[in-house]
C-alpha cells in the first residue's frame, strides 16, 4: 500500500463572510494521480491555493501534512520548495520572452549577479525533451500554440525538483489530440515518481488517467473513490457534483424550421496582423439562418475564432476581403460598436483578457455591452443595473454573494456566465459563442444550452464555434467544417458524427499537401 504524501484536514476558509471551504479534507497517496471534482465555485481551486502558499498559512483553518510533515507555506515559493508546483488554468507565461526564459524565471541558472544563459537554454533543452516537446528552448512563447505552451509548464515543474504537480483545468483550451498528449505525458511522469493532483470538468478524461477522484461540492467533501470501485463512474461522480442525476448532457433537440439569412460571409478571407502574408481565414463562406444554431469544427488553429472576431466589426485581422450580409444586406463593419448596433454580438474565449474587466462589479460587467438600457440622457440607472444583473445572475444561476462583487472573485466557470448575461442583455439578432463553456462543469454546461434553446425559440440564431465535438453534435442544427483557415465541409445534424468531421479534415489536409 502507497504511502500517504499528502494529508489536509479539516481545511476553512471564507470570503467576506461566506465559507468556500467548509472542513474540507484531502488524501493524496505517493505515486498517484489524484482528480478533483466538482461544480464551479465548489472550492476546488481554492483548496488548491492553500495548499500551494498562494493563501497563506493564516488565512485558512485546518492542518496540512506533506510527507508526515505539518506545513505553514507563507507563499508559493514556500511550497515549491518542497516540491510542490501548481500550474494554473489561465497560464502565466511572458509571450516575449523565451521558452527558456520563462521556464526559468525566478529560478535563474547561475549566479545572483550572472545569469549562465548556455546552462539556461541546455537545462531548458532537456526539459522540453522530457515532456516531448521538439521545440528550440530559443522559441519565443507566443509564437507557440496553447498545447504546447501547456507542456512548457509542466517542464518548468519539473525543473523546480517537483514531487507533487497540481494541474488547474489542464485541457480546458486542447483539442483532443493535445489533451490525449498531455494525459499520456502525465501517466508517463507517475511511472517516474511524480504525483499529480489534476482538477478538470472532463470526466471521460479522469476515468482515462485518475487513479482516486475526489468530489467536492459547496465547499464540502463528498466523496473519494477508487479506480478500482464499481462506483468509479460517469453517472456517479456528476451525481456527486451537482447533488442530483443528472440524465441528459443536452436538451432534447427540437426540430426547428430556420427561416431566412441573417449572417452570410461570403468569399472572407483576412490575414494575420503580425505576420505579414500570413492568411488565417482562406476564402471562406458560410451563412446562418434565422432560429437555427450553427456549428464550426475544427483543430486549434484552424482560423474559426479568427472567422468570428473579424466579422464582428474587424476585431482581428488585417487586409480583410469577402462580403458581410446582415438580413441579406451588405454591411461593412469597421468596429465592435457598429457591430453591436447591426445585431451582432461576440462571446470571446478569453473572458479574462478581451471579455470581462475583472476589477469592476458583475452588475457593471453585465449592462457594459449595452449601457443605453439602463441609461438616461446619458446617466446610469444604478437601481435599474442592479435589477438587471440580478435578474440575469437567477436566470444562469450564477453563484455569487452580490452582483455587486467584482468578477475576479468568482470562478472561472462564473466568469463565463457573466460574460453571456453580458451579450445576452444586448439582445442581439446572431449571437456568436467562441469556446462558450470552456472550464465549466457539466451542470453549468447545461444551463448554457437551455439558454442557447431560449435564444432560438426568442428568434435569435446562435454560431457556435467548439472544440468539443460532442458538444457540436449535441446542440447545433448544422456544423461547418474549418481546416487551415479554409471551410472544408458542412453537415446537417442528422448526418453529422465526430468520425465525418475528422474525415473531413484528415481528407483536407491530404488535398492541400498534394
Amino acid at each position: 500500500m502507497p504511502k500517504v504524501l499528502l494529508e489536509m484536514k479539516n481545511i476553512i476558509k471564507e470570503f467576506s463572510g461566506v465559507r468556500a471551504l467548509d472542513n474540507v479534507s484531502l488524501s493524496v497517496r505517493e505515486g498517484e494521480i489524484h482528480a478533483l471534482c466538482g461544480e464551479n465555485g465548489a472550492g476546488k481551486s481554492t483548496l488548491m491555493n492553500v495548499l500551494s502558499g498562494v493563501i497563506p498559512h493564516g488565512d485558512y483553518e485546518g492542518e496540512i501534512l506533506f510527507d508526515g510533515n505539518p506545513c505553514s507555506f507563507k507563499n508559493i515559493r514556500d511550497s515549491e520548495k518542497q516540491g510542490i508546483v501548481i500550474i494554473h488554468q489561465e497560464l502565466a507565461m511572458i509571450p516575449f520572452f523565451s521558452i527558456a526564459e520563462n521556464m526559468f524565471l525566478g529560478n535563474e541558472r547561475g549566479t545572483k549577479f550572472n545569469i549562465d544563459w548556455d546552462k539556461t537554454n541546455k537545462d531548458a533543452a532537456e526539459k522540453l525533451k522530457v515532456v516531448g516537446l521538439h521545440e528550440s528552448p530559443y522559441t519565443l512563447v507566443k509564437d507557440i500554440g496553447v498545447g504546447k505552451q501547456q507542456l512548457c509548464e509542466i517542464a518548468k515543474a519539473l525543473s523546480k525538483e517537483v514531487r507533487l504537480l497540481i494541474l488547474d483545468e489542464p485541457t480546458a483550451s486542447l483539442n483532443e489530440n493535445d489533451s490525449k498528449n498531455l494525459l499520456d505525458l502525465l501517466l508517463k511522469l507517475k511511472e517516474e515518481g511524480v504525483t499529480s493532483i489534476i482538477i478538470s470538468h472532463k470526466i471521460n478524461e479522469l476515468a482515462y488517467v485518475a487513479d482516486t477522484v475526489t468530489v467536492i461540492r459547496d465547499g464540502q467533501t463528498i466523496e473519494t473513490i477508487d479506480k478500482d470501485s464499481p462506483d468509479f463512474n460517469e453517472d456517479r461522480i456528476i451525481k456527486d457534483m451537482v447533488g442530483r442525476e443528472l440524465t441528459n448532457r443536452y436538451p432534447v433537440h427540437e426540430a426547428r424550421t430556420p427561416g431566412e439569412p441573417v449572417l452570410e460571409l461570403e468569399n472572407w478571407t483576412v490575414f494575420h496582423p503580425l505576420f505579414a502574408g500570413r492568411k488565417v481565414v482562406d476564402n471562406a463562406s458560410i451563412t446562418v439562418r434565422k432560429g437555427e444554431v450553427v456549428g464550426i469544427a475544427g483543430l486549434i488553429g484552424a482560423g474559426r475564432t479568427e472567422l468570428a472576431m473579424s466579422a464582428f466589426g474587424k476585431s482581428y485581422g488585417v487586409q480583410i476581403s469577402g462580403t458581410l450580409k446582415i438580413g441579406g444586406k451588405v454591411e461593412n463593419l469597421h468596429n465592435v460598436s457598429e457591430a453591436i448596433d447591426a445585431g451582432l454580438a461576440y462571446v470571446t474565449e478569453d473572458r479574462k483578457g478581451n471579455g470581462l474587466v475583472l476589477s469592476e462589479s458583475i452588475a457593471i460587467n453585465t449592462t457594459m455591452a449595452k449601457m443605453s438600457k439602463v441609461s438616461n440622457h446619458g446617466v446610469i440607472d444604478k437601481d435599474k443595473e442592479l435589477e438587471v444583473a440580478e435578474d440575469y445572475r437567477k436566470l444562469l444561476r450564477t453563484k455569487a454573494n452580490s452582483v455587486s462583487d467584482p468578477v475576479i472573485s468568482l470562478s472561472g466557470g462564473n466568469q463565463q456566465k457573466v460574460l453571456l448575461s453580458k451579450w445576452m442583455f444586448a439582445d442581439p439578432d446572431i449571437l456568436i459563442l467562441d469556446e462558450p463553456t470552456r472550464g465549466i462543469d457539466v451542470g453549468a454546461k447545461y444551463e448554457i444550452y437551455l439558454s442557447i434553446n431560449e435564444l432560438i425559440k426568442a428568434g435569435k440564431s446562435v454560431l457556435v464555434i467548439s472544440s468539443d465535438m460532442s458538444e457540436l453534435l449535441g446542440v447545433t442544427d448544422r456544423i461547418y467544417v474549418m481546416n487551415e483557415g479554409r471551410i472544408v465541409g458542412e453537415l446537417s445534424q442528422k448526418e453529422a458524427t465526430q468520425e465525418k468531421i475528422m474525415a473531413m479534415i484528415i481528407k483536407s489536409d491530404s488535398e492541400m499537401a498534394g
